[in-house]
């Protein structure tokens, strides 16, 4: 998937549900929505939140279902 023209990798076939994951970001709104689109295309359902990890600002993402 790409965020803002950034190749970023996410192994969800490796991602069970209560999992999550952090993307850096600064587009958090629309990194969200292809998140989202991602996961649905799985039959996956995640929950993304904002958050600063390490000095890095994007959003944590959980597999929920």
């Amino acid at each position: 998937m790409q965020i803002l023209n950034l190749k970023v990798e996410i192994p969800w076939a490796s991602i069970e549900p209560g999992m999550s994951f952090f993307v850096p970001c600064l587009d958090t709104e629309n990194a969200v929505k292809q998140l989202t689109w991602e996961a649905g295309r799985y039959r996956y359902r995640v929950i993304c939140k904002q958050v600063i990890e390490g000095d890095r600002y994007g959003l944590r993402c959980w597999r929920v279902e």
